[in-house]
């Protein structure tokens, strides 16, 4: 069990505005806001070098802390300023050849979606969409079908931006572990609010981010890279961090997944990012996961017993995130009127997500992500204010 009265005396903002954007659009613990100032306020008392140094315990527990989280080793974690630069150091140093295939699912972030295009015209690939079953997510079996002899890359995002669905990702790296494919998993969205080991999931790469479900600082992410893909992967570029310079045409990578690090980083990201997981960690994931899929699932039935209102989540599975449109009225205008109320919410429109919304017949959707720290007297308020008009 979580203890609300804990956890919102922690997030003040909560009091007088529902949060239920983008998992309350990083709304940082209390706790992880004072690791982070605190951090800035000795960089301007001492400096940031000395700040650095000071703080190396913090600092080298965002390994250990991130380790922990999703059941990987220490040196197998590299921090990363986002999710999406996370995703491209790996994807872009896949060791993939003229004629490789890639296969994906139309629930692909938009970004990783351009990135798999940009490569396959500059390098001959190819990038086959895996249909979906009949819940909308990625169809198992239509993956393994698609597998041929120059298949090389499963790219997947577990949890999309724009909806609830939660891609079957265990039952992927099964298909993925014995045809021997290397197995790439966007994990933005899902860090967080659901448990992940990539031992189970069986992803060789995981990407993910500080600022949504785990309430960390903006410009923060992480990359795990396993120790067997490690040696594998070249890093699309390399600094003084990443590697170190043999001879006049020669270098050395670091040791581990800090090769995909760059030498200058957010220092006081990184100690409120390792500051957020410990934090997430304490709660209990499982413990997250349970009430935000249960707050989600009140929350989606509220809304469908409201008039004209459609729930647009795909899945079997579904998460924190929900999806609706509200009759006669476009997305961006329920958001703005939402605001006025105290309510914040986002919207997902056509350009980041048309793989998936072009087929379905959507332009935008109003997408209200809940979080633990929210109650179910916010939800009935919530869809209150959606139905008054």
């Amino acid at each position: 069990m979580i203890d609300i009265d804990r956890v919102r005396a922690d997030t003040p903002a909560c009091e007088n505005i529902i949060h239920f954007n983008n998992a309350g659009a990083s709304l940082m613990p209390l706790p992880v806001q004072k690791a982070v100032i605190g951090h800035l306020e000795e960089e301007a008392r001492i400096g940031g070098y000395e700040a650095e140094e000071q703080a190396a315990e913090d600092i080298a527990s965002f390994y250990t802390e991130l380790a922990a989280l999703i059941g990987a080793r220490p040196d197998e974690i590299a921090y990363v300023e986002n999710a999406t630069r996370a995703w491209d150091m790996a994807f872009y140093g896949l060791p993939l050849e003229p004629g490789d295939r890639i296969l994906t699912h139309r629930s692909e972030y938009m970004s990783n979606y351009l990135g798999l295009v940009q490569q396959a015209k500059r390098r001959g690939l190819y990038v086959d969409l895996v249909p979906s079953d009949a819940h909308g997510q990625i169809d198992v079996e239509a993956l393994e079908a698609a597998i041929g002899p120059k298949t090389r890359l499963i790219a997947l995002t577990h949890v999309p931006t724009h909806g609830g669905l939660v891609n079957p990702a265990e039952a992927v790296g099964k298909v993925a572990r014995r045809h021997g494919l290397i197995y790439l998993l966007d994990a933005c969205q899902s860090a967080g609010q659901i448990a992940l080991n990539v031992n189970k999931i069986g992803c060789d790469i995981l990407s993910g981010t500080g600022r949504k479900f785990l309430r960390g600082p903006r410009g923060t992410g992480f990359l795990y890279i396993s120790r067997n893909m490690m040696e594998r992967v070249e890093p699309p570029f390399i600094d003084l961090h990443a590697a170190t310079l043999t001879g006049t045409g020669s270098y050395e990578l670091a040791a581990g997944a800090k090769r995909f690090e760059n030498w200058e980083s957010y220092v006081a990201g990184r100690v409120g990012l390792a500051r957020a997981v410990g934090y997430a960690r304490q709660i209990g994931i499982e413990a997250i996961e349970a009430r935000v899929t249960d707050l989600a699932a009140k929350l989606r039935a509220q809304l469908v017993d409201l008039p004209g209102v459609e729930v647009h989540d795909l899945g079997q599975r579904k998460c924190a995130i929900a999806t609706f449109t509200c009759p006669h009225e476009p997305a961006t205008a329920t958001v703005k009127r939402l605001r006025k109320s105290g309510i914040n919410v986002s919207s997902s429109d056509f350009p980041g997500a048309q793989l998936d919304f072009g087929p379905r017949g959507l332009t935008s959707v109003v997408r209200a992500s809940v979080h633990y720290f929210n109650t179910e007297a916010e939800i009935s308020r919530f869809c209150a204010a959606v139905a008054k008009r």
